[in-house]
């Protein structure tokens, strides 16, 4: 039996379609299940990393909140961002990936049982860090609509702001694409201050923007500055998915109770990478704004090859959802036919939210070219239709 912090712990589904696929060993698959990409991580962010491994300073526990460049880079790059200055030394730490920056946020904010509120749909991932540091998720609707998704800004003004202890939001959002715009930021912001809670920023994709939309950061806002914490990621945005590097920004009261989480839970990051992330940040020639045309691209050759279908449209990161339950089908069904009969990998969306989340299945194009994706309706319709 699992201990009492496990039961309401759920599965991914990423995990057991991702290795379904590898079973098959079938290079005609479609890897559409999980977050990895096939565009290179920064040029000069490479050639570092090589030169780390054979730097004894780098094969070091020390220092234990991370390297001061890699530090002084994710404070910089925040406060870029956000129009906000942070102390470095006082107000970042690293940490061994985004998500091990997100736990340890939440174990020092939480006390058991205070609620947290996120959207719905939402990465499983989130839900589940949030369950495990003893909080209770709370969800406020993402609305699909033919354009995108939308928050209901409706439903937030109807949930109790004195119940929730934090908010742990992401834009764009996993997996939807759905992106936050200035009014939508208004109202959470404005709910944020009511709840006087924290409000903890999910980043990783934050430039990755669809359509000529902009960064807009929660800590721009009057008054968020003391109440946002900003967890970043190599991962996404600079395509360093190995490296296992990421960090967190936000003001130096709570710093100082994540760093004490952090030395108890992970105590020290990839000594190897730290140094490469930290020129990725600083390299001009990151490669996201060409990332994000490409990106862009996959999206728009996937929406016009599933028009038959329920696609709702990203407005930024690297994955979608297919609304199945048209055709009288679940998504855990959609994604076993997808597989056995479209040579499609794709995920069901149980658990990534409520219910409803069943109706869906995540394509992420991320990982597979134009020209492999360029018969994926065709694909589709042999599967589904």
């Amino acid at each position: 039996m699992s201990v009492s912090r496990l039961k309401d712990i759920t599965k991914i589904g990423v995990e057991q379609m991702g290795d379904l696929a590898d079973s098959l060993n079938d290079p005609a698959v479609l890897r559409l299940e999980n977050l990895d990409t096939n565009v290179l991580p920064p040029a000069a962010a490479v050639s570092y990393t090589k030169l780390a491994i054979d730097d004894d300073d780098a094969n070091s526990y020390l220092p234990f909140l991370g390297l001061d460049s890699m530090r002084q880079a994710a404070s910089n790059l925040v406060a870029r961002q956000s129009g906000q200055q942070y102390d470095w030394k006082t107000e970042c730490i690293v940490s061994a990936g985004g998500l091990s920056g997100i736990l340890n946020a939440l174990l020092a904010v939480l006390e058991p049982g205070d609620e947290v509120l996120l959207t719905d749909p939402t990465y499983v991932g989130l839900i589940n860090r949030v369950r495990l540091a003893g909080g209770v998720p709370r969800f406020v609707p993402l609305t699909p609509t033919p354009n995108g998704w939308r928050l209901d800004r409706a439903a937030l003004l109807n949930i109790d702001p004195t119940r929730i202890a934090a908010m742990l939001l992401m834009s764009p959002s996993m997996p939807t694409g759905a992106v936050f715009d200035h009014e939508d930021w208004q109202a959470l912001t404005h709910f944020c201050l009511a709840a006087d809670c924290w409000l903890i920023d999910d980043s990783a994709m934050e430039r990755l923007l669809f359509d000529s939309r902009k960064v807009i950061h929660p800590a721009s806002f009057p008054g968020m500055r003391e109440k946002v914490i900003t967890v970043g990621s190599a991962s996404k945005e600079y395509r360093m998915i190995g490296w296992r590097v990421g960090w967190v920004v936000g003001p130096a009261n709570i710093l100082a109770d994540v760093a004490s989480v952090s030395l108890a839970n992970v105590v020290c990051q990839t000594g190897i990478a730290m140094g490469a992330v930290a020129t990725a940040i600083n390299d001009q020639d990151d490669g996201i704004e060409a990332f994000v045309v490409e990106l862009q691209k996959r999206r728009d050759l996937i929406i016009n090859e599933l028009s038959d279908f329920r696609v709702i449209p990203p407005h930024g990161g690297w994955s979608m959802l297919v609304d199945v339950s048209s055709l009288g089908i679940d998504g855990p069904t959609a994604s076993k036919l997808l597989l056995k009969k479209g040579g499609i990998a794709a995920t069901a969306m149980v658990n990534w939210g409520g219910d409803h989340c069943a109706n869906y299945v995540r394509l992420v194009f991320a990982n597979e070219s134009l020209d492999r994706l360029a018969n994926i309706g065709e694909r589709f319709r042999r599967a589904l239709t």
